[in-house]
């Protein structure tokens, strides 16, 4: 097992990896929007989700992967109504065969967080 870390990505916030590659499956940790320079969350959900799939990216790219190897994802939303933007967002990020996917409104997120999204991506 190795541990994945970019600093193009927020630091793990507590005891974990931002990824962790075991044999050839990545699993990264749940990316939220916060602004590695200066560890403030983004304004707004947009700007949330896109700084959410650059760090996905970035980590991906770390142990030399893409988005086209992601296989699953998991969505965290604080608010079910921004399901259609998130999918529009999300859309972009890939293309098909889309991963499979799960997307669940959660109570709270760290950092009071409007998105977070975690990967398992695979060579």
């Amino acid at each position: 097992m190795k541990s994945i870390a970019t600093h193009l990505a927020p630091a793990a916030i507590g005891h974990y990896s931002q990824a962790v590659l075991m044999n050839d499956i990545l699993f990264v940790s749940g990316q939220l929007g916060i602004d590695p320079s200066t560890g403030n969350m983004a304004e707004g959900f947009e700007a949330q989700a896109n700084l959410v799939f650059q760090h996905i990216r970035a980590i991906l790219e770390a142990a030399g992967m893409g988005m086209s190897h992601v296989v699953k994802a998991s969505v965290f939303l604080d608010d079910m109504n921004d399901f259609g933007q998130l999918n529009e967002i999300y859309g972009r990020q890939f293309s098909a065969p889309f991963p499979a996917r799960e997307a669940i409104q959660v109570a709270c997120l760290p950092k009071n967080g409007l998105v977070e999204i975690s990967v398992i991506a695979m060579r």
